[in-house]
């Protein structure tokens, strides 16, 4: 692809490593693209959603005039698999922090934990984790978290299109969830 393909807009979707920000993800794409040629020194480079450092997996990137474009891409709907351990607790609700608290699930089952996914599905309230990537006083709540400071974080509203149970393993779950920005 040529410069002037770039500089009239190109979406690229990026596999994100397990480990890379997206900020590091868009940083190495748009070094690349400086290295290719020097008419996109002063290229425009976004990414159209963050995922966490320890979720790998789509990030849709804008380039020149496509970055207008991100907004447009952040109000679709996401869809995610993954695995919940059930019992166990971490501050950040992932792997970046080691588990803190233990719970017996000797009472769960199947069909209880089936039962219980209706009470997810469509709008409803959430509090972001303070380990998430949304900013708060200009910055992102997971550096307030690593900084042990204090933060008011408000609930708020997210939509659950489908949730589902992809295999059941207690203490362990797989799951696919579709949901709006945010969640």
């Amino acid at each position: 692809m040529e410069a002037a393909d770039y500089l009239s807009g190109q979406t690229i979707l990026l596999d994100k490593p397990l480990t890379w920000s997206s900020f590091q993800a868009v940083n190495k794409l748009k070094y690349a693209l400086k290295r290719k040629d020097v008419l996109m020194k002063n290229i425009k480079v976004g990414h159209a959603g963050t995922l966490d450092p320890l979720a790998s997996g789509l990030l849709i990137v804008c380039v020149g005039k496509n970055t207008k474009k991100i907004s447009e891409y952040q109000g679709l709907p996401k869809e995610y698999t993954g695995t919940i351990r059930l019992g166990a607790s971490t501050p950040s609700y992932d792997l970046e922090t080691a588990i803190n608290q233990t719970f017996s699930t000797d009472h769960l089952t199947e069909a209880l934990i089936q039962n219980t996914i209706p009470q997810f599905l469509g709008e409803i309230m959430q509090k972001p984790p303070i380990f998430s990537a949304i900013k708060k006083e200009g910055k992102r709540l997971y550096e307030h978290a690593r900084n042990q400071e204090e933060v008011k974080i408000e609930a708020r509203p997210v939509t659950i299109h489908a949730f589902e149970i992809t295999a059941f393993r207690l203490p362990e779950i797989d799951f696919r969830i579709v949901c709006s920005k945010g969640t």
